[in-house]
C-alpha cells in the first residue's frame, strides 16, 4: 500500500487513511489480545519479565492511539524528527511509527 497519494482526489486520500485505520486497528487488537493473555497466565507480582513486557504493549497501545490522532490531523506518515515522510513500506510495518528509520535510531 503506498501512502504517496496525490492531494487533489479526496477519495483516494480518504482510502488511504481507511486503510491506515484498519491496520492501525488491527494493531490495537492484536496488542489487546497479548496484554489479555498476559494477564490470565496469572504470573506472580514479582514477574520482571511479565512486568517488561506489559510495560512494552501497553507502550506500543499509546502509540498506536497517537498514530490514530496524526492520522486525524493530517500528520500521520510524517517522522516527528525531521518532517519527511515515512516510507511507506515502514509503515505498512509498524503502522503506528513516529519516525523514519534514521530518527528512529538516534533516538
Amino acid at each position: 500500500m503506498s501512502l504517496d497519494l496525490p492531494r487533489t482526489d479526496p477519495r483516494a486520500a480518504n482510502l488511504a487513511a481507511d486503510e491506515v485505520r484498519r491496520r492501525l486497528e488491527h494493531a490495537r487488537t492484536t496488542r489487546l489480545a497479548q496484554l489479555k493473555a498476559l494477564d490470565e497466565t496469572g504470573a506472580s507480582p514479582g514477574d520482571h519479565l511479565m512486568s517488561n513486557q506489559k510495560d512494552a504493549i501497553k507502550r506500543v497501545l499509546r502509540e498506536i492511539d497517537e498514530a490514530f490522532a496524526r492520522v486525524e490531523d493530517g500528520t500521520y506518515g510524517t517522522c516527528l524528527g525531521c518532517s519527511k515522510s515515512v516510507p511507506p513500506e515502514r509503515l505498512e510495518i509498524l503502522p503506528h511509527t513516529r519516525y523514519c528509520v534514521g530518527c528512529q535510531r538516534a533516538a
